[in-house]
């Protein structure tokens, strides 16, 4: 007996929730090269189909006055009801990025399609609609993530290239330089507080998030668990007889000295005899003292410039940062500090030093940050505003997910700043924001 899947919402209709339950049924019982030509034939050519009834509730979703709008959500979930079966047996996984990257194939109609001109050409006008979404563009970002191996170390990239529809060639070994031709996207797995703002949106389903967070947990824990060996063995390695030990290789694209300056800055003492756990802790507790929405910023300026180079805060970016926090809700200057001013403070000040929007990408304050005091530096300072405020660290997470969206099409040896300061990000988070203790690395630094 098959499970009915969840309405989406109030508004999903008769035909589409048929077209669910049909997709459903289909994708716990075919091979995923089966559902795939059965995708293909309902969504993609669209002349006929063997089951009659499924191919008219589908051109009655294509006919309605609302389908341009609709449509792509619609179809986005078609797409993640097999993604979702398929995420969870590692032996389909080359088939999601076959699923996604079927849309972009031309298709000839013959003459047989005649009948069905304009039914086939109002679903080819919502396919290209499809295409040009959010929702696809999210998809294709899957496909990536798909496509590239959990493990990627600089030098040895073992991708899943898709060469044509249905071929999926095995791992292959890449010399070093080929990571410098591989677009920023291919990266993506990497990084897990990307996902719910790379890999979702605001129209992403319930299986979809499900999928999404599932992999995001399973990365997370990888990273942090590869990171750990890492560090025991670096220990062990000093006293004992390196063949006798399980080598552990570096699980991010930092250097070895690269990694051991990061973990210094993000777990040891950053500032005199003080980590940046203890400086937030000081903070907030000064802050139960502070009285006006005025001190309380002139006390936050005084905790951020801390952690700047002091050359290069006086030559501009002090004054930067002073100006933006006073204009920052300047009408509550006098009034008393509260935890909504808390709130917007920290997001603004994340927004100055990353970026605003999507729609205004500006985001010279972080590079110059990254270029005058380096990149792990500047996640220090980044991670010292979400350590006061960890409210904002989703939010801090949009911030690198419209820069990561901004460049993803552009070659990584082009953007080894930003390659830097993900992977600093990455190490950031996962020792203070993880579930694995890292508060040993204090004793080994």
């Amino acid at each position: 007996m098959v499970t009915k899947i969840a309405q989406h919402s109030p508004q999903t209709t008769p035909e589409e929730q048929q077209l669910y339950d049909h997709l459903l049924h289909w994708v716990q019982i075919e091979s995923p090269r089966q559902m795939i030509e059965r995708f293909r034939n309902l969504f993609v050519v669209g002349l006929s189909y063997d089951d009659p009834e499924i191919l008219n509730a589908l051109d009655k979703i294509t006919a309605t006055s609302y389908a341009e709008q609709s449509f792509k959500l619609f179809l986005n979930r078609c797409c993640y009801i097999l993604i979702n079966r398929w995420q969870a047996r590692p032996q389909y996984h080359s088939a999601i990025p076959e699923l996604i990257f079927l849309f972009s194939k031309p298709i000839t109609h013959t003459a047989s399609g005649l009948g069905r001109s304009r039914a086939i050409k109002r679903l080819r006008l919502l396919i290209d609609l499809f295409i040009e979404s959010e929702q696809y563009q999210t998809l294709r970002r899957l496909a990536e993530f798909v496509c590239e191996p959990p493990e990627t170390v600089r030098g040895n990239i073992q991708p899943l290239k898709v060469i044509e529809f249905g071929q999926v060639s095995g791992p292959i070994v890449q010399p070093a330089e080929f990571a410098s031709t591989k677009p920023l996207i291919s990266l993506i797995r990497r990084y897990p507080f990307l996902y719910d703002h790379c890999l979702m949106n605001q129209d992403s389903s319930s299986e979809q998030q499900q999928t999404v967070r599932q992999i995001q947990t399973e990365v997370r824990r990888q990273f942090e668990a590869n990171l750990s060996q890492y560090l025991i063995y670096q220990v062990r390695r000093s006293g004992s007889p390196e063949k006798l030990l399980q080598p552990s290789k570096n699980p991010t694209l930092l250097s070895d000295h690269e990694l051991w300056g990061a973990l210094k800055q993000f777990v040891g003492k950053a500032e005199g005899n003080f980590s940046y756990r203890d400086l937030a802790q000081k903070f907030l507790l000064h802050t139960r003292q502070v009285q006006s929405y005025q001190a309380f910023k002139d006390d936050f300026y005084q905790y951020l410039v801390s952690s700047v180079d002091s050359k290069y805060g006086r030559c501009r970016f002090n004054n930067q940062l002073h100006q933006y926090l006073k204009n920052i809700s300047a009408q509550s200057n006098s009034q008393k500090f509260s935890d909504f001013l808390f709130v917007r403070t920290c997001s603004q000040i994340l927004n100055f030093l990353v970026v605003d929007s999507p729609q205004q990408p500006e985001h010279y304050v972080f590079v110059d940050l990254a270029t005058n005091i380096g990149t792990t530096a500047t996640i220090g300072l980044l991670l010292k505003v979400v350590l006061v405020c960890r409210k904002v660290k989703p939010h801090s997470e949009k911030r690198f997910a419209i820069l990561f969206n901004h460049y993803e099409s552009q070659g990584q040896s082009k953007l080894q700043w930003l390659v830097d300061c993900l992977e600093n990000l990455n190490v950031a988070w996962s020792t203070n924001f993880g579930t694995v203790d890292f508060s040993s690395v204090n004793q080994i630094l």
